[in-house]
């Protein structure tokens, strides 16, 4: 297309209808500043020396990299229980305050118990009746015995008739079925008995576990009502083992597996991060502004209590991992995947070298083969503008070019 072009304005000057009415070697001229001055601009554009061209460099270290999918969660004891009433009343007796650490078996809350403590005595009294009603009927069962025994005696002599015999052994044989029906009431009333013991023992609530007083909800002098649902008192959460809820989206759950490590840093301390695994994803998602997010359970030792419950986390999941891997920055390294190379600095020069690379982070790469830990490379240029990657060529031997890199874009 160029040298059509050139023809064209050749024939225009010499031969067109427009052709202007200049000597022959005035118009040779003008052909030449038209050709060959753009020409050998965009030469001296392209092959000329960079001489002030600067780069930033950075030297390839030995550090631990990792690929890691970042999100975040909350923190909640693992093992925690909301202790309620089981009885209506007043509450009489606080024993602990938010905060105080209790062990299972120690009494937290005592209820007014003069009603249920009623309840106990009617039914002891109740009970007692009984068991004196038991004993009058075996009384007169062996006094019925006896008569009915006598009877036959009797009878056997003519002394009496066959009816006072029969009627006899029959009233021996009701006052059995009132000894079976009192021995069934008694058991009724032990019954009642044991549950009304039981319900005055609910008065006085107990530490169910071990662990720290939570919450608190209930005063003094509260009047409580457990007819239809129990009321709390107080919960008790067991701080030493934490478990982290952590919000996955649904792009990046299936890469979540269980035993998976995972570090995380709180809110208030970014600096100090806890480690662990993932115990469980759970199958339900929750749906928040038509975003899905599943949340990922990972439990968590605690023993110096510094994790509390509500905190907001960090969370890292490990992917991969490598130890004392040799890495640069990610933007030393250009070129697509199998065609990798990076920059290196020879002396005053900089030299185009192909790199295996390896995993990668958000700001550093791992290379396998290429570098050797204290090498420098380009990392970008000192004014801030992008570093051109087609201009940067390897001189054959190794040996570095006879000056800077030179610029080819778009060649």
């Amino acid at each position: 297309m160029a040298n059509l072009y050139i023809r064209y304005i050749a024939f225009s000057f010499f031969y067109g209808s427009n052709a202007l009415k200049l000597p022959l070697p005035i118009k040779v001229l003008l052909i030449a500043i038209i050709v060959f001055v753009p020409a050998y601009a965009v030469y001296a554009w392209l092959y000329s020396p960079q001489t002030n061209t600067e780069y930033l460099f950075q030297g390839a270290k030995i550090r631990d990299i990792e690929l890691n999918l970042v999100s975040t969660g909350q923190l909640e004891p693992k093992r925690y229980v909301e202790v309620g009433a089981q009885v209506s009343g007043q509450v009489d007796n606080i024993h602990v305050e938010e905060g105080d650490i209790v062990k299972e078996g120690d009494l937290l809350v005592e209820i007014d118990a003069r009603v249920f403590e009623t309840q106990v005595q009617n039914s002891q009294a109740a009970l007692d009746s009984k068991k004196a009603q038991l004993a009058q009927l075996r009384a007169e069962r062996e006094l019925a015995e006896v008569r009915a025994q006598r009877n036959q005696n009797l009878f056997k002599q003519n002394a009496v008739s066959q009816d006072v015999v029969v009627s006899s052994d029959t009233n021996l044989k009701v006052i059995d079925t009132k000894i079976t029906a009192s021995i069934a009431q008694i058991k009724a009333d032990e019954a009642s008995l044991e549950g009304d013991i039981t319900k005055l023992g609910f008065a006085k609530i107990f530490a169910p576990i071990s662990g720290t007083v939570a919450t608190l909800p209930v005063r003094e002098g509260q009047t409580l009502n457990a007819n239809q649902n129990a009321p709390v008192l107080l919960q008790i959460s067991d701080l030493s083992v934490m478990t982290l809820r952590a919000e996955v989206s649904e792009a990046d759950v299936q890469k979540i597996k269980r035993g998976m490590p995972v570090y995380f840093s709180t809110l208030g301390d970014n600096k100090t991060f806890y480690h662990s695994t993932v115990r469980q994803v759970l199958p339900t998602p929750t749906v928040l502004n038509d975003v899905v997010l599943y949340q990922v359970l990972i439990d968590v030792e605690n023993p110096d209590r510094t994790l509390m419950d509500a905190m907001t986390t960090q969370v890292f999941f490990v992917q991969e991992q490598v130890k004392g891997a040799l890495s640069v920055p990610l933007a030393a390294v250009k070129g697509r995947a199998r065609n990798q190379f990076v920059m290196l600095k020879q002396g005053d020069e900089v030299v185009r070298t192909p790199v295996k690379v390896g995993i990668r982070n958000r700001t550093h790469i791992q290379i396998i083969e290429g570098l050797s830990e204290g090498d420098e490379v380009v990392v970008g240029l000192a004014d801030g503008t992008a570093m051109p990657a087609a201009g940067m060529r390897r001189v054959p031997g190794g040996q570095p070019p006879s000056g800077p890199p030179r610029r080819r874009d778009g060649f």
